[in-house]
């Protein structure tokens, strides 16, 4: 393994899982599809925000087999596009396919960041921050905001408690971690029949600990018609 000295040299890679449909949409196409008031689709925002990030040498983009959208994505043909990957059945299927397409150019050291195909008001600058925070990590790390409301679990009899809120986090993308470890973590997870929900719950299920990086309440992820509203908003 190398030293903390030589990690200025890993690379960094990009995945975006985008072979979800949408249903809670209820729209005729995939959300990731969707435009923006700036004439992008969605997918085509992230990709804009995430590609000016220099440190990114490459990205690979998981796709439904019955996508025909994205080749006539603005990013289609670019230089940085390393492959296209099928989906899976789940969010860690997809991913999972991604990483066995870099397994040939990625070394165990080198990082992935996985940023949800529905994100598109990340900011380049919690990107470069996360990056610069993590990069000296042995494992890696999420964008995560606090939570400020006042949480409430209401048990199976029907009684309400709050939870303390000062140690809860909101978990964001893009969510970054070493190739050899977020592999690992996904194949364990795929093995086990674990629904994990996102990259970071499998790196926890292999016991590592993970760095918290706070991002910005912007950087919201679209569900429902009217969160592109309100990305509208935070794009102008």
């Amino acid at each position: 393994m190398k030293s903390f000295a030589d990690m200025n040299n890993d690379n960094y890679y990009l995945i975006i899982p985008a072979s979800g449909v949408g249903k809670r949409m209820k729209s005729g196409i995939p959300k990731q599809y969707l435009h923006l008031n700036n004439g992008l689709t969605i997918i085509d925002q992230c990709l804009k925000t995430l590609l000016e990030v220099d440190k990114i040498s490459g990205f690979v983009i998981a796709l439904s087999e019955k996508d025909t959208l994205f080749k006539s994505s603005t990013y289609f043909n670019h230089t940085k596009k390393l492959a296209t990957v099928q989906g899976g059945k789940e969010r860690l299927h997809s991913v999972l396919n991604a990483l066995n397409s870099l397994e040939e150019v990625a070394n165990p050291n080198d990082w992935v960041l996985v940023h949800d195909s529905v994100r598109p008001c990340v900011k380049k600058t919690d990107i470069e921050m996360l990056i610069t925070e993590v990069s000296h990590h042995q494992t890696g790390g999420i964008l995560a905001m606090g939570v400020v409301d006042t949480i409430k679990q209401v048990a199976i009899d029907g009684k309400v408690s709050t939870i303390d809120r000062s140690k809860l986090y909101k978990a964001q993308t893009p969510q970054m971690f070493r190739f050899g470890i977020l592999k690992d973590a996904l194949e364990t997870a795929v093995k086990l029949d674990k629904n994990i929900t996102d990259e970071s719950e499998a790196i926890e299920n292999l016991g590592y600990s993970i760095k918290i990086v706070i991002g910005s309440s912007s950087n919201i992820k679209i569900t429902q018609e009217n969160d592109i509203e309100l990305a509208n908003h935070y794009l102008q």
